[in-house]
């Protein structure tokens, strides 16, 4: 049997998943952001550290002279081993020791915008040039403010090694890279033990539906508390609501089916134990007659289960042939005319025209229509009317029911209901026979009581 999969897992997978892919976008981004700003800081300083340069360098008697020969601090703190070359029109190049390395052909490249360049000479050189103009000094001797100044085109050349800032970015890069892998191998640690914690709600529910079965019908499942759950809580009592009218039917069933079975049996019995001890003055022909009644309602509750079992399980496919429909609504009635002169009812019958046909089964339509006249002219009151309409393929039965109420209509159609027990040839099948032979028929079978207390039986 193949394993179930772990609830934590499916959603611990995706959401590690997840963490890693959102924090390597977040790495990425943070990197490029990260190593941008320290590129831009570290060209800053080592132009601001060039143009220093350009402070404290003045050309002066056909030399170049510095008033300052400090270093300057680095973006990292410390001395900054930088090296430099100067070139002025007219005058030998002045550099550093040692020499800062240089592109071919430097000083036509510099412009007075400054230009930078990475080499790959001592482990990585970052080069800046650009070309000022430095004034020149002819007379030493003479006061600053008589003395005639000039200006000499110059370009200089600052370089630093890289090996600082390289190391710094490679650090972050792996800080940057180590993060999202970190913090995924603690999600998929972590997030699991979480997970089963906050699923706790649907454990606790697992086993209040240990406890619900048929052996507890009024059994309902408690608010869950939980957003998620309440849909499965609200549509699984739905489900136990409606086992619980299932086996309410079911044991009616069973109750009446005993029932009806018992009583004719124990007057068989009956009629059998008087007969044999206390004999009467009947003929043997009418004791027989007594007996074959009796039998004969048993036999009808039996074969009206059998027809009603047939029908509901599909076994009865509806044929479809054109039926008279005067003809059989008068041969419908003869059946029961004996009952309706019995119980003096009056028949009013509208939209039954002689001549009109319909596409129907013969059969299924008098289980279903000579069941709602019989329901409707054994249970009306004495004296009353009985309406029997039609309308296109709808039609209808009515009869006054004073003892029905709205909470008796929901049970029509259940088997062996009765309104009242103990009724002789009722078995209360009737009503079930028609609504599963409606259903074979594609049809709907409704029951309504209007406001002057009738009963409709509509057939859709």
């Amino acid at each position: 049997m193949k394993r179930p999969a772990s609830l934590a897992w499916r959603l611990t997978v995706p959401l590690a998943l997840a963490v890693l892919l959102a924090m390597g976008a977040v790495a990425l981004f943070m990197d490029q952001r990260v190593d941008g700003e320290l590129e831009a800081r570290f060209r800053d300083s080592l132009l601001t550290q060039a143009r220093a340069l350009t402070t404290v360098v003045e050309v002066e008697e056909g030399g170049l002279v510095a008033y300052s020969g400090g270093t300057q601090p680095s973006l990292l703190g410390g001395d900054a081993p930088i090296s430099y070359e100067l070139r002025c029109e007219g005058l030998a190049p002045t550099r550093s020791e040692p020499a800062p390395p240089a592109p071919p052909g430097w000083p036509e490249q510099a412009t007075t915008t400054p230009r930078f360049d990475e080499l790959d000479a001592a482990d990585g050189t970052q080069t800046v040039m650009f070309r000022f103009n430095a004034p020149a000094r002819e007379n030493r001797g003479v006061r600053p403010d008589a003395m005639s100044q000039a200006v000499r085109a110059c370009r200089l050349l600052v370089s630093r090694p890289r090996q600082d800032i390289d190391q710094l970015l490679l650090t972050m890069d792996w800080i940057l890279a180590l993060g999202p892998v970190v913090a995924s191998l603690a999600v998929l640690l972590v997030v699991p033990w979480l997970v089963r914690r906050r699923l706790a709600p649907v454990r606790s529910l697992a086993e209040r539906m240990r406890g619900i079965g048929p052996q507890a019908p009024a059994s309902r499942l408690p608010e869950a508390g939980v957003m998620e759950l309440e849909p499965l809580v609200v549509r699984f009592n739905e489900v136990l609501v409606r086992m619980d009218e299932v086996l309410a039917r079911e044991r009616q069933f069973a109750s009446g089916l005993a029932h009806e079975t018992r009583t004719r049996l124990a007057e068989l019995r009956s009629l059998v134990d008087v007969e044999m001890r206390f004999p009467s003055e009947r003929s043997p022909r009418e004791v027989m007659a007594e007996v074959g009644a009796i039998g004969a309602e048993l036999e009808a509750t039996v074969t009206a289960l059998l027809e009603l079992t047939r029908l509901e399980a599909g076994f009865e496919p509806a044929r479809r042939e054109p039926l008279d429909v005067g003809a059989w609504l008068a041969r419908t009635l003869a059946l029961h005319e004996a009952t309706i002169d019995r119980r003096r009812l009056a028949l009013d019958i509208e939209g039954f025209e002689p001549g009109d046909t319909m596409i129907t089964d013969p059969a299924l339509l008098d289980m279903l229509m000579g069941n709602l006249i019989a329901n409707a002219v054994s249970h009306a009151p004495e004296g009353s009317r009985v309406l029997l309409s039609r309308q296109g393929a709808a039609m209808d039965v009515a009869n006054d029911a004073p003892e029905l109420s709205q909470a008796d209509i929901g049970q029509l159609g259940h088997r062996f209901w009765r309104k009242r027990t103990g009724e002789a040839g009722h078995a209360g099948l009737g009503v079930s026979l028609a609504a599963a032979a409606a259903h074979a028929l594609g049809r709907n079978l409704s029951f309504e009581l209007d406001e002057a207390h009738r009963l409709h039986a509509r057939v859709r």
